[in-house]
Protein backbone atom coordinates (compact mmCIF):
# COMPACT_ATOMS: atom_id res chain seq x y z
CA UNK A 1 0.00 0.00 0.00
CA UNK A 2 1.16 3.73 -0.93
CA UNK A 3 0.28 6.62 1.56
CA UNK A 4 0.56 9.72 0.31
CA UNK A 5 -0.93 13.40 0.11
CA UNK A 6 -3.74 13.13 -2.57
CA UNK A 7 -4.14 15.04 -5.53
CA UNK A 8 -6.43 17.87 -6.36
CA UNK A 9 -7.78 15.79 -8.67
CA UNK A 10 -8.68 12.81 -6.30
CA UNK A 11 -10.38 15.01 -3.94
CA UNK A 12 -13.53 14.17 -5.47
CA UNK A 13 -12.74 10.29 -4.66
CA UNK A 14 -12.24 10.89 -1.38
CA UNK A 15 -15.84 12.19 -0.92
CA UNK A 16 -17.33 9.23 -2.71
CA UNK A 17 -15.05 7.02 -0.28
CA UNK A 18 -17.10 9.03 2.56
CA UNK A 19 -20.56 8.30 0.96
CA UNK A 20 -19.72 4.69 0.38
CA UNK A 21 -18.39 4.12 3.76
CA UNK A 22 -20.95 5.89 5.55
CA UNK A 23 -23.70 3.17 4.20
CA UNK A 24 -22.93 1.17 6.77
CA UNK A 25 -24.36 3.34 9.08
CA UNK A 26 -27.82 2.81 8.03
CA UNK A 27 -27.82 -0.82 9.82
CA UNK A 28 -27.29 0.77 12.91
CA UNK A 29 -30.19 2.81 12.66
CA UNK A 30 -27.78 5.81 12.20
CA UNK A 31 -29.55 6.96 8.59
CA UNK A 32 -28.60 10.43 9.53
CA UNK A 33 -25.10 9.70 9.63
CA UNK A 34 -25.22 7.63 6.30
CA UNK A 35 -26.81 11.14 4.58
CA UNK A 36 -24.27 13.12 6.05
CA UNK A 37 -22.65 15.09 3.65
CA UNK A 38 -18.87 14.46 3.06
CA UNK A 39 -16.09 17.35 3.85
CA UNK A 40 -16.96 19.88 0.69
CA UNK A 41 -14.42 20.27 -2.10
CA UNK A 42 -13.16 23.37 0.03
CA UNK A 43 -12.28 21.61 3.09
CA UNK A 44 -10.57 19.11 1.42
CA UNK A 45 -8.29 21.26 -1.00
CA UNK A 46 -7.50 23.26 2.48
CA UNK A 47 -6.14 20.00 4.23
CA UNK A 48 -4.89 19.17 1.02
CA UNK A 49 -2.80 22.29 0.77
CA UNK A 50 -1.96 22.15 4.08
CA UNK A 51 -0.25 18.55 3.76
CA UNK A 52 -2.60 16.78 6.56
CA UNK A 53 -5.06 14.84 3.95
CA UNK A 54 -3.61 11.21 3.23
CA UNK A 55 -4.98 8.71 0.94
CA UNK A 56 -4.38 5.42 0.76
CA UNK A 57 -3.61 2.99 -2.93
CA UNK A 58 -3.07 0.27 -4.29
CA UNK A 59 1.12 -0.94 -5.11
CA UNK A 60 1.07 -0.35 -8.82
CA UNK A 61 2.69 -3.98 -9.44
CA UNK A 62 -1.05 -5.24 -7.52
CA UNK A 63 -3.54 -3.24 -8.54
CA UNK A 64 -5.65 -4.02 -11.67
CA UNK A 65 -5.49 -1.35 -14.35
CA UNK A 66 -8.55 0.94 -13.43
CA UNK A 67 -7.95 1.03 -9.82
CA UNK A 68 -4.33 1.82 -9.17
CA UNK A 69 -4.49 5.57 -9.19
CA UNK A 70 -7.74 5.38 -6.93
CA UNK A 71 -7.93 6.08 -3.36
CA UNK A 72 -8.87 3.04 -1.12
CA UNK A 73 -9.26 5.16 1.90
CA UNK A 74 -8.11 8.60 3.28
CA UNK A 75 -7.34 10.31 6.26
CA UNK A 76 -7.13 14.08 7.47
CA UNK A 77 -5.78 15.54 10.61
CA UNK A 78 -4.91 18.96 11.99
CA UNK A 79 -3.07 19.95 14.99
CA UNK A 80 -5.21 20.65 18.22
CA UNK A 81 -3.57 21.38 21.45
CA UNK A 82 -0.23 19.60 20.74
CA UNK A 83 -1.72 16.77 19.13
CA UNK A 84 -2.33 15.24 16.22
CA UNK A 85 -6.37 15.33 15.91
CA UNK A 86 -7.74 12.67 13.17
CA UNK A 87 -10.41 14.87 11.84
CA UNK A 88 -11.76 12.38 9.45
CA UNK A 89 -10.90 8.57 8.57
CA UNK A 90 -12.74 6.92 5.80
CA UNK A 91 -12.17 3.45 3.92
CA UNK A 92 -14.29 2.10 1.27
CA UNK A 93 -15.66 -1.00 1.95
CA UNK A 94 -14.87 -2.59 -0.50
CA UNK A 95 -11.39 -2.23 0.38
CA UNK A 96 -12.80 -2.68 4.21
CA UNK A 97 -10.05 -5.51 6.89
CA UNK A 98 -7.15 -4.83 4.95
CA UNK A 99 -5.89 -2.38 8.20
CA UNK A 100 -5.99 0.36 5.49
CA UNK A 101 -7.21 2.84 8.09
CA UNK A 102 -4.71 1.25 10.67
CA UNK A 103 -2.07 2.37 8.38
CA UNK A 104 -3.45 5.31 7.32
CA UNK A 105 -3.51 6.57 10.93
CA UNK A 106 0.19 5.18 11.88
CA UNK A 107 1.01 7.52 9.15
CA UNK A 108 -0.65 10.26 10.39
CA UNK A 109 1.26 9.78 13.86
CA UNK A 110 4.26 9.99 11.74
CA UNK A 111 3.31 12.93 10.16
CA UNK A 112 2.31 14.95 12.90
CA UNK A 113 5.58 14.38 14.93
CA UNK A 114 6.16 13.46 18.26
CA UNK A 115 2.83 14.28 19.23
CA UNK A 116 -0.56 12.03 20.60
CA UNK A 117 -3.03 11.21 18.68
CA UNK A 118 -6.89 12.47 19.28
CA UNK A 119 -9.82 11.97 17.52
CA UNK A 120 -13.79 11.99 18.59
CA UNK A 121 -15.78 8.85 17.40
CA UNK A 122 -19.24 7.10 18.21
CA UNK A 123 -18.55 4.88 21.86
CA UNK A 124 -21.20 2.45 20.53
CA UNK A 125 -20.39 1.62 16.80
CA UNK A 126 -18.02 -1.39 16.40
CA UNK A 127 -15.92 0.27 13.46
CA UNK A 128 -15.63 3.64 15.65
CA UNK A 129 -14.12 3.56 19.37
CA UNK A 130 -14.20 -0.43 19.79
CA UNK A 131 -11.69 -0.75 16.66
CA UNK A 132 -9.32 2.72 17.93
CA UNK A 133 -9.13 0.98 21.48
CA UNK A 134 -7.78 -2.23 20.01
CA UNK A 135 -4.97 -0.25 18.27
CA UNK A 136 -3.80 1.30 20.94
CA UNK A 137 -6.39 4.69 21.86
CA UNK A 138 -8.40 5.07 25.17
CA UNK A 139 -10.97 7.05 26.49
CA UNK A 140 -10.23 10.44 27.86
CA UNK A 141 -12.37 11.27 30.73
CA UNK A 142 -13.84 14.80 30.96
CA UNK A 143 -11.35 16.31 32.54
CA UNK A 144 -8.72 15.66 30.54
CA UNK A 145 -10.80 17.12 27.53
CA UNK A 146 -8.19 19.70 26.17
CA UNK A 147 -10.22 23.48 25.11
CA UNK A 148 -9.84 22.28 21.72
CA UNK A 149 -11.25 18.52 21.84
CA UNK A 150 -13.94 21.01 23.90
CA UNK A 151 -14.67 23.17 21.74
CA UNK A 152 -14.48 20.14 18.70
CA UNK A 153 -17.09 18.27 20.70
CA UNK A 154 -19.55 21.42 21.43
CA UNK A 155 -19.61 21.75 17.38
CA UNK A 156 -20.54 17.79 17.11
CA UNK A 157 -23.22 18.64 19.50
CA UNK A 158 -24.61 21.11 17.80
CA UNK A 159 -24.73 19.13 14.44
CA UNK A 160 -27.04 17.03 16.18
CA UNK A 161 -24.13 13.94 16.49
CA UNK A 162 -24.85 13.24 20.37
CA UNK A 163 -27.86 11.92 19.22
CA UNK A 164 -25.59 8.66 19.85
CA UNK A 165 -23.11 8.62 22.70
CA UNK A 166 -20.11 10.02 21.71
CA UNK A 167 -16.47 10.04 23.37
CA UNK A 168 -12.99 11.27 22.39
CA UNK A 169 -10.07 8.83 22.68
CA UNK A 170 -5.99 9.46 22.73
CA UNK A 171 -3.15 7.46 21.33
CA UNK A 172 0.57 7.97 23.34
CA UNK A 173 3.08 8.36 20.14
CA UNK A 174 4.27 4.83 19.52
CA UNK A 175 1.56 2.50 21.35
CA UNK A 176 -0.25 0.33 19.34
CA UNK A 177 -2.39 -2.21 20.64
CA UNK A 178 0.66 -4.64 21.33
CA UNK A 179 1.93 -1.31 23.27
CA UNK A 180 4.80 0.92 23.14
Amino acid sequence: MIIHVPSLADLSALRAIERAAGEAFRGLGMAAIADDEPPSPAQLTAFQRAGRALAAYEETGRAAADEAARPLGYLLWEPVDGCTHIEQVSVHPQHAHRRIGRALIDRAERDGGPAPLTLTTFAEVPWNAPYYARIGFRVLTDAELTPGLRAIRAHEAALGLDRWPRVCMRREPGRTDEGP
